[in-house]
Formats: structure tokens, C-alpha cells, sequence
């Protein structure tokens, strides 16, 4: 029975082909290799070098700020009258980019500058004018000092005179004094002899007109020695007169000089306003043309057309510095910040070339670029990140040239490497990347 059943089922296979196609493969064998493959490999895997890195969005700039694209304001206010260059043109350093016409009513005066310097010469002639009058006023000074010094000196001339004059009559008064006494006594002696008889009243008169003169001319001499003393005193009066007299127009020449002097120093003020209002007009006529900083391509016209007011600091076209040096700026998580450093090593994906990455195995990734950190922002963003900024590394591949400023980029930071099993339950663990630092970066430190 046996035999029939094989010979029957040899007919169906060579009959069928299907049937040839219907074997026993003994499925659970195989399967049961395949897990253990399957295992082994997954073993194998987790203890292979995984590079742990810290990932991060951000874009490319430049790295000199004055080479970034920037745009130009116009410092006053104003109306477009004309443009001089159109989008995507190359301009130069100075080179008129539009014309601007002037809005507020007092610059508008097209001779402003040349009366301006004319008020500033006419304020000079004041100045020049009040410097003259100080200098006629130090004159009359002068003058009046010389003339107080001589009056002062005869007026004490006058009353040296007047003092002498008074101890000349006081000894005319002391003398006819004298004069007096020796004549009473000559007198009371001859009225004496004469009531002895032995004068005769002649005699007698004589003395007593003598004694008589002798009394006036006592009266005389006081006389003489008060009118001495008044002139004395007239004398002292006179020269505090002339004192006070000169002094009096001294005071007055000194506050004309005075006032002459702040009325030259203000006039001088005025000058120096005047000549930074001349400098102001000056430079405001120039600020009517808007012309390039720098080399570069002229990007987009912010405000367009042809009479439109602008406002002084108003953006008014954006340009793009020709020559640049370009850069990476990346956004790094507050917990992972303190993991960067300077020099350290960087991977860069830029939006547009392709690429290739295994993050852990950067020696495998296609398509990706060396750079370096230069910077490090010691402020978070607005987007509640820390910037770092990137330079190409030297010893790497170049950077394409077709990259622009702005480009979309993405960074990766290069830690530690460590077995896959650790990352994966670090991952899981949600614990930070291992921190290190690169035996050149310890020997630098330690050599400083």
C-alpha cells in the first residue's frame, strides 16, 4: 500500500510541476537558526564604538559681522526721487544707491549754507568788536590807575605840607607865648618902678602897649595853627575823595570790561553754535544721497518706488557684502551647553547636498563637514537656546562654494565614544551625553 501511495505521488510530480515546488524544509529549524543569528548579531551590534554626539539646527552666516547681509537705513527723513541701481546689482563702496529731497520746511532753503557762513562772519566781526572794547577798556584802566597814583601823591604831598604847616604855628604860637609872658612880667615890674618912682608912666605905657602886641599876636597864632589844622584835615578829606573818586571809575571800567568780556564769549557761543549748525547743514546735504558701505550685491529694495516717505532710520534697501568669511550658527540645549567648548570638533549637514549620515559612526557618514566652535554665547536666545558659532576646520574637507548666508544647516558635537549598549541605556535612562575633553585640549590647559 505503501509503494502505490509513492508511485502515485511520483505521477503527480513529474504530471504537476506545481508539486515539485512542495517540499519539506523542516521550518522550525530553520527558524530557530535565524533567531539565533539574529541574536548573536543584535550582541554583537551592542558592543561595536558608537560616538556620542549632541545635535542641533541652525544656519550659516558669516563670521566677520560687518560681511553679513545688512541693510541700509536712511539717517533723516525724507522722499524718494530717485534710484540709481536695481536688485541684484553689484555696487561698490560709495557708490549712490538713491537720491532723497528734503521734508522739514527749515532745511529746505537751497542757499542754507552759503548765509550760514555769512551769519557765522558777522558774528565773528561782534566778536572781534567786543574783543576791541576790552582792550580800550584795559586802556582807560591803565590810565585811570596812572592818574589815581599821581593824585594820591599830591593829595598826601598836600597834606605833608599841611602837617609841617601846623608845627610851624604851633611854635609861632609857643613863641609869641613866650613873647607874652616876658612882656607881663617886664610889665608888672615897670608898673612896679613906676609906683616907686623910679619910671615914668611913658615907660609904663610903652609896656603895656608892648604887652598888648605881644597878646595879639598870640590870638594871631592860634588863629593861624586852627586854619593850619582845617587845611590838615581838608588835605585827608581830599584824599579819600580822590580815592573813592577813582575807585568809583575804576569799578565802573572793570564792569564794562566785565560785561564786555561775556558779551564776547557769548557772541563766541553763538559762533561755535552756529558753525555746528553750518557742520549739521553740511552733512545732512550730503545724507541726501544713500550710498554703499561696502562691496556688495544689492538683494532686495525694502521701500520702492517714487515719492514715498521714508522716516529717518528707516530701513530702506538690504545689500550683501561680496567678500565673506562664511560660518555656522547653532542652537544647543541649555543642558547640553556646558558639554561645548571651544575647538571643539563639529559635524555639518548643509541643506541641499546630499548626504549620508550615521550619527554614531561619523567616519561612515557621506556628505558631511569638519568645522570647529570659535564662540559660545555666554546669553540664552530668544528661542530659549545658547548659540555657538562654527568655522571650518582646516584639515577637512572644503565647504561647498555654492553656499550662501541663511542656508539651513544641521550640526552634530562629537563626545565620547562608548559601546552601542551604553547609549542605548542612557538613552532610555535619559541621562546627558559623557563629557571628555581631548588630550590636546588637556595639555593646552596644562601648559598654561
Amino acid at each position: 500500500m505503501q509503494d502505490i501511495d509513492e508511485l502515485n505521488e511520483s505521477k503527480l510530480f513529474e504530471k504537476y510541476s506545481t508539486f515539485s515546488l512542495i517540499k519539506d524544509f523542516k521550518a522550525r529549524v530553520i527558524i530557530s537558526r535565524l533567531l539565533f543569528l539574529s541574536f548573536s548579531l543584535f550582541l554583537i551590534v551592542l558592543f561595536l564604538p558608537w560616538t556620542q554626539n549632541i545635535q542641533s539646527r541652525g544656519n550659516v552666516t558669516a563670521l566677520n559681522p560687518s560681511h553679513r547681509p545688512q541693510n541700509i537705513q536712511s539717517v533723516i527723513g525724507g522722499r524718494i526721487e530717485k534710484w540709481f541701481v536695481n536688485e541684484g546689482d553689484f555696487v561698490k563702496k560709495g557708490d549712490t544707491i538713491l537720491y532723497l529731497s528734503e521734508l522739514k520746511s527749515e532745511y529746505m532753503d537751497p542757499d542754507i549754507v552759503p548765509r550760514a557762513t555769512k551769519q557765522i562772519e558777522v558774528k565773528g566781526q561782534s566778536v572781534a568788536a567786543y574783543m576791541d572794547k576790552v582792550g580800550a577798556l584795559d586802556a582807560q584802566i591803565f590810565a585811570l590807575n596812572q592818574t589815581r597814583k599821581l593824585k594820591i601823591e599830591q593829595s598826601e604831598n598836600y597834606i605833608k605840607q599841611s602837617r609841617l604847616k601846623i608845627e610851624s604855628d604851633s611854635i609861632k604860637l609857643k613863641a609869641a607865648e613866650t613873647d607874652y609872658s616876658i612882656a607881663q612880667k617886664q610889665f608888672l615890674r615897670m608898673e612896679q618902678l613906676h609906683k616907686d618912682g623910679l619910671k615914668s608912666l611913658t615907660d609904663l605905657e610903652t609896656k603895656k602897649q608892648k604887652l598888648q602886641e605881644t597878646l595879639s599876636k598870640i590870638i594871631n597864632a592860634e588863629n593861624n595853627l586852627l586854619v593850619s589844622r582845617n587845611k590838615y584835615i581838608n588835605a585827608m578829606i581830599e584824599l579819600t575823595s580822590v580815592q573813592n573818586q577813582y575807585n568809583e571809575k575804576l569799578s565802573k571800567s572793570a564792569s564794562d570790561k566785565y560785561a564786555a568780556i561775556s558779551s564776547m564769549y557769548q557772541a563766541e557761543a553763538d559762533v561755535t553754535k552756529m558753525q555746528t549748525q553750518l557742520s549739521n547743514y553740511t552733512v545732512r546735504t550730503g545724507m541726501y544721497y544713500i550710498t554703499s558701505p561696502q562691496d556688495g550685491y544689492i538683494t532686495r529694495a525694502i521701500k520702492t518706488g517714487i515719492g514715498e516717505i521714508v522716516k529717518g532710520g528707516e530701513d530702506l534697501i538690504s545689500i550683501m557684502p561680496s567678500n565673506y568669511e562664511l560660518a555656522v550658527e547653532l542652537y544647543v540645549e541649555p543642558l547640553n551647553i556646558p558639554l561645548i567648548e571651544k575647538d571643539q570638533h563639529i559635524r555639518i549637514i548643509f541643506d541641499g547636498w546630499p548626504n549620508i549620515v550615521f550619527s554614531g559612526w561619523p567616519n561612515s557618514s557621506y556628505g558631511t563637514f569638519g568645522g570647529k566652535v570659535v564662540a559660545i554665547d555666554n546669553f540664552i536666545s530668544s528661542n530659549g537656546k545658547y548659540r555657538i558659532l562654527v568655522t571650518r576646520q582646516d584639515d577637512d574637507y572644503p565647504w561647498p562654494k555654492e553656499l550662501r548666508p541663511s542656508a539651513g544647516v544641521f550640526g552634530m558635537a562629537l563626545l565620547k565614544n562608548v559601546p552601542i549598549w551604553y547609549e542605548i541605556w542612557r538613552q532610555i535612562s535619559g541621562f546627558p551625553p559623557d563629557y571628555y575633553k581631548s588630550s590636546d585640549l588637556k595639555k593646552t590647559k596644562e601648559d598654561k
